[in-house]
């Protein structure tokens, strides 16, 4: 069980489950390709458990989890999450099926990623943001296009799999991050004998542009808001845990949903199953 405020998460999976559960009496389980974006605002308490779903093979989990700061103004805003099921996620393929690039935030070629929570700075396309899972196969060459805000929006790329990549024509070591320029376009490849594909996270945005204070779970603009969140924390352990343990697993057999107070989603497939007669 941790807390958190102040901030977001987006936990973008590409391999296996996750069960959830928080203090908003909300709770799920998700995986495969799901991504859950869940916005803390004036703080939450939730827990992340990786059940042992399949009793007669390994369970490897495989996902990224991407802090998102909020900006000052939606920072006590009430926490919420939204549930986007690998079904609904977006993605992109070149025209040779080279490069495939999953768009969980932000629009690449007219493929747009689907909705932020409404408090996210994501949420403002202003703010340019974009979370890109890229896949380049060998023998793949692909032209991102800059970034719409230009120059004044970061961009960064984490090589993440694979052994060979270049990156401008300039070869980039594994588990390497580069910065490059938003205001240019940047072209990936992967040489044909390249005995596997590369893979790379793409983070992009416009800087919120305000102090940051970060102690911990959370993340505020001042060493006094930060102090006032722990009190907080203490104060009304953020609504309490209405669960049975610190470390709920759900049972193997259940599939993937989603519960917010009363109502629960599931993903479309399950979706269709259960408005069958």
């Amino acid at each position: 069980v941790g807390t958190q405020g102040g901030f977001e998460t987006i936990t973008a999976t590409i391999e296996g489950i996750i069960d959830h559960t928080d203090s908003m009496k909300c709770g799920g389980r998700y995986g495969q390709g799901d991504l859950q974006w869940m916005t803390a605002g004036k703080g939450v308490v939730h827990a992340e458990m990786f059940p042992l779903v399949n009793a007669d093979k390994p369970n490897p989990t495989r996902f990224f989890q991407i802090w998102l700061n909020l900006p000052k103004k939606n920072k006590m805003v009430n926490p919420d999450y939204i549930m986007h099921w690998a079904e609904d996620v977006k993605k992109f393929a070149s025209k040779d099926e080279k490069t495939k690039i999953t768009v969980w935030a932000g629009e690449l070629d007219e493929v747009k990623a689907l909705e932020p929570p409404k408090n996210s700075w994501a949420a403002d396309p202003e703010n340019d943001v974009a979370v890109w899972h890229i896949e380049v196969a060998p023998g793949g060459k692909y032209t991102l296009p800059k970034a719409k805000g230009g120059s004044g929006i970061n961009r960064t790329f984490y090589f993440i799999e694979g052994k060979h990549l270049e990156i401008e024509n300039q070869t980039i070591d594994p588990s390497s991050r580069v910065d490059v320029n938003a205001g240019m376009e940047v072209e990936l490849s992967v040489p044909k004998s390249a005995s596997r594909s590369a893979e790379l996270l793409m983070l992009q945005g416009k800087p919120i542009g305000e102090p940051v204070a970060q102690h911990g779970p959370f993340v505020m603009n001042s060493q006094a808001e930060i102090m006032q969140a722990f009190m907080d924390y203490q104060r009304t352990q953020f609504g309490g845990w209405p669960w049975p343990n610190n470390d709920h697993v759900f049972p193997r057999e259940k599939g993937r949903f989603s519960k917010k107070g009363k109502k629960t989603e599931y993903p479309p497939k399950r979706q269709e199953e259960k408005q069958s007669p």
